[in-house]
């Protein structure tokens, strides 16, 4: 049997070397833990720390993406307006609802999906019902944007039934937007 070359001895003279060294780090590390309260208030506080910046960073992404939503839907409203024709209500409906459908099968078109069935949603007589029919059947992003774009413009079907409904058009907004910002953990429901 031949002898290990000098290359293999010494990485494994490595190996073991920083093997040792981790392990040692660990005990101390530990020790340090059980025994040292004054280190035990610096990981509490690294924690913390920490926990307020990923929760800093989450609000200001909630806050850019509504601005960035709010800024699509003025945009795309100034540029085609919603038909207030009572004739037209059915063909604006169902055009928005189908395009709102192909848009959502496509990944990357969930923003312009999103406005398809929000226009669709402003024309329809009972916009609660047509809300329900979303959440279970559109893809939780795009029903998102949805819920966003309710809340930063409701439409005047929508405002007058959450007027009458909750008391005031301005706590409803705040509490969809709320709901929008819940439905990263899941889809909430939307009280009929």
């Amino acid at each position: 049997m031949s002898q290990p070359g000098p290359v293999t001895r010494i990485l494994a003279v490595s190996g073991i070397t920083a093997a040792v060294a981790m392990a040692g780090y660990a005990l101390y590390f530990d020790h340090q833990r059980r025994n040292n309260p004054e280190f035990r208030k610096n990981l509490k506080r690294k924690l913390k720390k920490h926990a307020e910046m990923e929760k800093l960073e989450k609000e200001k992404a909630k806050q850019l993406k509504l601005a960035q939503v709010g800024e699509y839907l003025t945009a795309e409203l100034a540029k085609d307006p919603i038909s207030t024709d009572p004739e037209q209500r059915e063909v604006v409906f169902t055009s928005n609802v189908e395009l709102g459908e192909k848009l959502a099968s496509v990944p990357g078109n969930e923003l312009e999906s999103a406005l398809k069935f929000y226009k669709a949603l402003s024309v329809y007589p009972n916009p609660a019902d047509l809300l329900g029919i979303y959440q279970r059947s559109v893809p939780e992003s795009v029903y998102e944007y949805i819920v966003l774009m309710i809340a930063i413009l409701p439409p005047v079907n929508v405002s007058t039934f959450l007027s009458g409904a909750q008391g005031g058009v301005a706590s409803v907004a705040q509490a969809v937007a709320g709901q929008a910002g819940q439905s990263e953990a899941g889809v909430t429901e939307i009280d009929e």
